[in-house]
């Protein structure tokens, strides 16, 4: 019998490090590591196969889908104006 192997990244292109990049400011520091511990208390109170079902495409998706948004909104903003 095989096994099938899964190749499911959760937090691929997420920076999961405690340390400060140079060019991090610190408020965007203090907020990727709040983002973070939200995110790993969810994943582990959820589980692999929720948090999977969840971020098919893992957080990282995700987050650059939200930045997205984000953006598209500010743009609308400023025509709105």
């Amino acid at each position: 019998m095989t096994k099938t192997v899964d190749n499911y990244s959760a937090f691929n292109e997420v920076n999961l490090s405690n340390a400060r990049s140079e060019n991090e400011s610190f408020k965007d520091y203090k907020k990727r590591q709040k983002q973070n511990s939200e995110m790993l208390k969810l994943y582990n109170t959820t589980g692999r196969d929720v948090f999977k079902q969840m971020f098919p495409e893992g957080v990282g998706e995700a987050l650059k889908s939200i930045a997205n948004q984000e953006k598209e909104n500010a743009e609308k903003l400023g025509e709105a104006k």
